[in-house]
Protein backbone atom coordinates (compact mmCIF):
# COMPACT_ATOMS: atom_id res chain seq x y z
CA UNK A 1 0.00 0.00 0.00
CA UNK A 2 1.88 3.60 -1.03
CA UNK A 3 1.47 5.91 1.75
CA UNK A 4 1.84 9.84 2.05
CA UNK A 5 2.97 11.98 5.10
CA UNK A 6 1.01 15.08 5.68
CA UNK A 7 1.57 17.95 8.16
CA UNK A 8 -1.04 18.97 11.02
CA UNK A 9 -0.72 20.87 13.78
CA UNK A 10 -0.89 19.97 17.45
CA UNK A 11 -4.21 20.80 17.28
CA UNK A 12 -5.89 18.35 14.65
CA UNK A 13 -3.68 16.35 16.00
CA UNK A 14 -5.01 16.43 19.68
CA UNK A 15 -8.51 16.10 17.48
CA UNK A 16 -7.69 13.26 15.69
CA UNK A 17 -6.06 11.31 18.60
CA UNK A 18 -9.26 11.88 21.01
CA UNK A 19 -11.79 10.37 18.00
CA UNK A 20 -9.04 7.06 17.43
CA UNK A 21 -10.09 3.95 19.34
CA UNK A 22 -7.76 1.67 20.52
CA UNK A 23 -6.03 -0.58 17.81
CA UNK A 24 -7.05 2.05 15.04
CA UNK A 25 -5.01 3.73 13.26
CA UNK A 26 -5.08 7.56 12.21
CA UNK A 27 -5.96 6.75 8.49
CA UNK A 28 -8.81 4.28 9.56
CA UNK A 29 -10.37 7.37 11.79
CA UNK A 30 -9.94 9.85 8.81
CA UNK A 31 -11.55 7.24 6.39
CA UNK A 32 -14.52 7.27 9.05
CA UNK A 33 -15.28 11.08 9.51
CA UNK A 34 -14.32 11.93 6.01
CA UNK A 35 -14.88 9.12 3.68
CA UNK A 36 -18.43 8.56 2.09
CA UNK A 37 -21.30 10.31 3.22
CA UNK A 38 -24.61 8.55 3.61
CA UNK A 39 -27.36 10.13 1.30
CA UNK A 40 -31.07 9.71 1.49
CA UNK A 41 -31.15 7.82 -0.99
CA UNK A 42 -29.33 5.43 1.08
CA UNK A 43 -31.79 5.79 4.04
CA UNK A 44 -34.78 4.59 1.71
CA UNK A 45 -32.97 1.74 0.17
CA UNK A 46 -32.36 0.45 3.60
CA UNK A 47 -36.10 1.73 4.80
CA UNK A 48 -37.60 -0.44 2.12
CA UNK A 49 -36.10 -3.66 4.01
CA UNK A 50 -37.59 -2.91 7.14
CA UNK A 51 -40.48 -4.53 8.57
CA UNK A 52 -41.98 -3.60 11.20
CA UNK A 53 -44.61 -5.00 13.19
CA UNK A 54 -48.53 -2.98 12.85
CA UNK A 55 -49.05 -2.99 16.38
CA UNK A 56 -45.73 -1.05 17.03
CA UNK A 57 -46.96 1.09 14.00
CA UNK A 58 -50.14 2.02 15.69
CA UNK A 59 -48.11 2.65 18.87
CA UNK A 60 -46.33 5.54 17.17
CA UNK A 61 -49.02 6.85 15.53
CA UNK A 62 -51.22 7.20 18.77
CA UNK A 63 -47.78 9.22 20.58
CA UNK A 64 -47.83 11.37 17.48
CA UNK A 65 -51.77 11.94 17.71
CA UNK A 66 -51.22 12.53 21.60
CA UNK A 67 -47.85 15.24 20.75
CA UNK A 68 -50.36 17.23 18.13
CA UNK A 69 -53.08 17.72 20.79
CA UNK A 70 -50.62 18.65 23.62
CA UNK A 71 -47.98 21.02 21.91
CA UNK A 72 -45.45 22.61 23.75
CA UNK A 73 -45.82 25.83 24.48
CA UNK A 74 -43.21 28.99 23.96
CA UNK A 75 -42.18 30.76 27.46
CA UNK A 76 -44.01 34.16 27.83
CA UNK A 77 -41.14 36.61 28.45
Amino acid sequence: MAVKTITIDLEAYALLARLKRKGQSFSQVIKERLGTQTTGEDLLRALAQVDVAADTLASLERQVKSRRRNLARRPRL
